[in-house]
């Protein structure tokens, strides 16, 4: 039996990399409904697949099933910086999938969100493609290493780890960019006048108030397996969706989510799966 939300809001899953996890969120779309989806950029990771034709049945599979979604509900796509080129169509109905390169969603309760994917915020993005394009390879040379170690971590009987994942929370340069990052969101959404801001492009899954403003990043389907949801009365969760009859080569991580100060909810047992969320 599936859970129904109001909205469901997802990105970066990259879909063309070896790391995309989309046994994960084809499971996560099994056990949850929405009346509205958001998939909040880097769906598809054009850049690896410039490099490299990467494309299994699982990809394949996942896109027949949002767009059969779209068919059910309103879908709404904003492209990232791995799938830009889509951004050329702003408006464009691709089949029942409304292209934006932003948008606002006024929640239940009346607050309004600005939803955009976030790479206009990294400098490096904007001002230095190609030392992005590095980045971002030295990033999937992380995720390959990430899945050696777990093949013998597992061989051990030990939990999965995320090499990148601890680097980006122990390394005092990726903190700061991450701190740095989510104060330029905030003062977008000030500069908007809206009373928050969900986005993705870190693989940083996070929702609490920040200087007044509810900050939201759905995380990623590469490292974290996160999603952002909305329940019917407007409050908002992100949930992190481990299936247990997934192999534990791509589980994430435990460590939870959201500000302390918010709480987190003890994990909601469903068929197939766990979950856990943070909500404000």
């Amino acid at each position: 039996m599936s859970q129904r939300y109001r909205t469901i809001w997802i990105s970066d899953i990259h879909l063309g990399t070896r790391s995309a996890k989309a046994e994960g969120v084809l499971d996560f779309l099994k056990h949850h409904e929405a009346d509205r989806y958001y998939l909040v950029g880097d769906i598809v990771d054009g850049w690896a697949l410039q490099r490299s034709w990467y494309w299994p049945a699982s990809h394949n599979e996942l896109v027949q099933v949002l767009l059969e979604r779209a068919s059910e509900a309103e879908m709404i796509y904003i492209p990232g910086n791995h799938d830009e080129a889509a951004r050329q169509f702003p408006g464009l109905q691709l089949g029942d999938v409304t292209i934006r390169t932003s948008t606002t969603h006024t929640t239940a309760d009346g607050r309004r969100l600005l939803v955009l994917h976030g790479d206009e915020f990294d400098g490096v993005v904007r001002h230095a493609r190609w030392l992005s394009k590095i980045g971002g390879w030295a990033y999937q040379t992380l995720l390959t290493i990430n899945r050696h170690v777990n093949r013998v971590r597992r061989w051990m009987n030990k939990p999965y780890w995320s090499l990148a994942a601890a680097a980006k929370t122990t390394t005092k340069r990726a903190v700061q960019y991450v701190a740095d990052f989510e104060q330029a969101v905030v003062q977008r959404a000030g500069r908007e006048n809206v009373d928050g801001v969900i986005c993705g492009h870190i693989h940083v899954p996070e929702l609490r108030p920040i200087d007044g403003v509810t900050y939201a990043n759905t995380g990623d389907w590469v490292e974290n397996c996160t999603a952002l949801v909305e329940h019917g009365d407007g409050r908002l969760a992100l949930r992190r969706w481990a299936p247990v009859s997934n192999p534990p080569s791509w589980q994430p991580s435990a460590r939870s989510l959201g500000d302390g100060a918010l709480g987190e909810d003890r994990p909601v047992p469903t068929p197939g799966g766990t979950a856990s969320s943070a909500q404000v």
